[in-house]
């Protein structure tokens, strides 16, 4: 791994754990479901940085089910998934009937 992709994973890794640790600080503070849906994408964002780095490094594989990595395809869509279903429920109640 070059130099500058260590830099970028580290970077990656300080920044994702402060998002992630200040998220679960709103989840103890907050009962609103569409604030919690935003917590559980970031907290599984940060999943999917960790697994990257692992990968990157070797320390893990990637199973593969129809010739298509299952961990990587849901890490990487699971949070938009998440920040989608939050974004609907604040539309939704902020609708004007």
């Amino acid at each position: 791994m070059p130099h500058e992709e260590l830099i970028i994973a580290a970077t990656r890794l300080a920044v994702g754990a402060i998002v992630t640790f200040l998220a679960i600080l709103l989840w103890a503070n907050t009962r609103d479901t569409a604030w919690m849906l935003v917590v559980l994408g970031v907290i599984v964002r940060y999943a999917g940085v960790l697994y990257a780095t692992f990968g990157a490094f070797g320390l893990v594989a990637d199973p593969v089910l129809f010739g298509l990595p299952i961990l990587r395809l849901l890490l990487d869509n699971v949070p938009l998934a998440l920040f989608g279903a939050a974004f609907v429920i604040v539309v939704a109640r902020n609708r004007v009937a």
